[in-house]
């Protein structure tokens, strides 16, 4: 049957060698009408070579309109085919020769040419590389086709909307008038012309700041687009029109081109996208819609609050999280269903619980979410990973239920899991994160993260070249040390090393560079841990204080620094240290006379520990600071005016005197 199949194709593909022209136009038309709706006449056709054979036709010289348009139409059929077909279409070079037909004056010719266009540019092969930008004058050629007929305006609007993926890709279509070509489309009464123009805005908006603003201003018969785009989300719409209305007014108030507090998002936008996460809609909308409403008010309280009391949302997504996946034929799909409403669900919870209190107790009251959030950490589906990580995270950040909820669930486990076997870097950054936080000292999951190996998790993480991760090891580490035992501080800077520490408190970046002081200032907490660290690392910490004093760094930086002095300075042995370093004292009379009055505090605070009377060796420490002009500076500060400061000075100077 095979042989017999290749036989027939075969016959197809040779008559499309005639060089009768009317002969060939009935032969193509004929081969279009075999493979209609044939994905394995179209396979068996291509395995004969057809599109070599019609590559052939359509770049010869003087070939008849009539002709060329068919040849277009038919290579269209194929490219509804099967993956392997596309991929074929695209190995045989396909696409540049349909780009290039776009120059043709024959607009039924162009049509076919972007019907073939937008068939392979919205595939799930569609190719990586920015093929519709390789040619500067295709953008702008588009762009000029879009309003010719409604075939261009559909077709033209997907391929630009499925184009526009980098910001640099946004500011090409904008430069070339796409927002002014877009607007006229909102007002069609055509649904399949106002869903690509809305998607195409939604692409051009997503995370520019500056084409937002612009779509905000445009306008079109002298209304603005806000007012077009609020039209589409009449209820009597479709729900995919109304979605990506909504969408594109949610990435325009993310840009800040519209305000968050606007009635527009407040009352409109937010309560759309809260009804089309119910039940009653298809899974795929009720999943868009939720991602929407996560980014919508991911960075916003107000609208956070809002949500939290619309339409009963959390209810509505904790039913995303009861989808249990059939045992049908259709398995497969199933599951991925359920993965699609998991993270969609976590993405929201995420946001709605990243600041409020009350809001993240409603959240945790969802039946079984924490039980459910621990399995879906352990997933192998990325997203469903990361979205449970980034909701647990979220949550995590209240005090209340670090010390209540999270007590009752082993959630650091997985997090631990995840980050001693190393996943994608975003998963790790999220988990480590939260991991900063069940390590905070009141977290009754502190001790049982740090058994099961937290020190040497986060150590590694301090070398990782992702500066994120960087950041929340030394995070971690900071947190953990924080009125630790001797022991664990101990083991830190074991584990860790000096000359890491050292790496550390270089690195570019100031949070680091904050975090590791942090991390320091920790270490050198309560008397007794003060003296033995600084028994056996003072040069190196000293060097390093220095180094930061010396440096050109932030003043908040070298605040962090003299709060350090300040701690060697409360030990008993570790005084010394200081008063034997002579770059050290001159360095902390320098900044006493600082013109930032916070530095000014920290080098006061650091002397007063120093010349506290009751401790001993207070008299000769007085009477060295004294030979550096110390109590003279501090007389001349009983002049300032922050209260803070003067308080200070006046503590420091009655221990000179009494």
């Amino acid at each position: 049957m095979r042989h017999m199949d290749h036989g027939f194709s075969q016959v197809y593909v040779d008559n499309l060698m005639v060089t009768d022209q009317q002969q060939l136009l009935c032969n193509l038309k004929s081969m279009k009408n075999v493979i209609i709706g044939s994905n394995k006449q179209k396979t068996n056709f291509m395995l004969c070579g057809a599109i070599d054979r019609i590559h052939y036709i359509m770049t010869s010289e003087g070939v008849p309109p009539e002709i060329l348009v068919e040849t277009a139409v038919l290579l269209g059929s194929f490219a509804k085919g099967t993956v392997d077909n596309k991929r074929e279409l695209m190995d045989k070079r396909i696409l540049a020769v349909m780009l290039q037909g776009l120059g043709s004056d024959d607009i039924k010719f162009v049509e076919a040419c972007l019907r073939f266009l937008r068939t392979i540019l919205t595939s799930s092969v569609a190719p990586v590389d920015d093929v519709v930008f390789e040619d500067a004058a295709v953008i702008p050629h588009l762009i000029h086709l879009l309003p010719k007929t409604l075939c261009t305006q559909e077709c033209v609007a997907h391929i630009l909307s499925q184009c526009c993926k980098a910001p640099k890709q946004q500011d090409i279509l904008y430069q070339h008038g796409a927002v002014e070509a877009l607007a006229p489309l909102l007002c069609s009464e055509i649904n399949k012309i106002r869903l690509p123009a809305l998607q195409c805005l939604s692409a051009l908006s997503y995370q520019n700041r500056f084409v937002s603003f612009e779509i905000s201003t445009a306008k079109y018969n002298r209304e603005d687009m806000s007012t077009l785009l609020s039209r589409l989300l009449a209820r009597d719409l479709p729900v995919n029109i109304q979605l990506t209305a909504a969408k594109c007014l949610c990435y325009l108030c993310r840009a800040g081109a519209i305000s968050s507090r606007c009635p527009l998002i407040v009352q409109r936008v937010l309560p759309s996208l809260a009804r089309m996460c119910k039940k009653d809609r298809m899974v795929e909308e009720r999943v868009e819609a939720a991602e929407t409403l996560a980014f919508l008010i991911e960075e916003d309280v107000s609208l956070q609050v809002s949500a939290s009391i619309t339409d009963h949302l959390i209810p509505t997504l904790a039913l995303f999280l009861k989808y249990s996946p059939s045992n049908s034929a259709n398995k497969e799909q199933s599951v991925y269903i359920q993965a699609e409403l998991r993270q969609a669900a976590f993405k929201v919870f995420a946001s709605l619980g990243a600041n409020v209190e009350e809001i993240r107790k409603k959240i945790i009251e969802t039946d079984n979410l924490m039980d459910t959030m621990e399995k879906c950490i352990e997933e192998e589906n990325l997203k469903v990973q990361l979205a449970s990580a980034r909701c647990l995270h979220s949550l995590s950040r209240s005090v209340q239920q670090l010390r209540t909820s999270f007590q009752d669930h082993i959630v650091w486990k997985p997090l631990v899991e995840l980050l001693q076997h190393e996943s994608a870097d975003e998963l790790m950054i999220v988990a480590s994160s939260t991991l900063c936080n069940l390590l905070l000292e009141f977290s009754p999951s502190k001790d049982k993260i740090v058994q099961a190996g937290a020190i040497d998790i986060l150590c590694n993480l301090t070398t990782n070249s992702n500066a994120p991760l960087r950041l929340n090891g030394i995070w971690g580490l900071m947190n953990m040390a924080f009125q630790a035992d001797e022991s664990i501080k101990t083991n830190i800077l074991e584990k860790m090393g000096t000359d890491q520490l050292f790496r550390l408190l270089i690195d570019t970046n100031v949070d680091i560079l904050m975090k590791t002081l942090g991390l320091l200032r920790n270490l050198l907490s309560t008397r007794l841990h003060i003296d033995n660290i600084m028994l056996t690392h003072s040069s190196q910490i000293m060097t390093a204080v220095i180094m930061i004093l010396e440096g050109n760094h932030p003043p908040q930086v070298k605040e962090q620094t003299l709060c350090i002095l300040a701690n060697i300075a409360d030990g008993t042995s570790a005084k010394e240290v200081i008063m034997s370093n002579e770059d050290i004292l001159k360095k902390l009379t320098c900044y006493m006379r600082h013109d930032n009055v916070r530095l000014q505090i920290a080098s006061v605070y650091c002397i007063n520990n120093l010349v506290w009377n009751q401790e001993d060796g207070a008299t000769e420490r007085q009477s060295k600071l004294k030979e550096y002009g110390v109590q003279k500076q501090l007389q001349s500060l009983l002049s300032a005016s922050d209260t803070v400061l003067f308080d200070k000075v006046k503590m420091a100077l009655q221990q000179f005197s009494s």
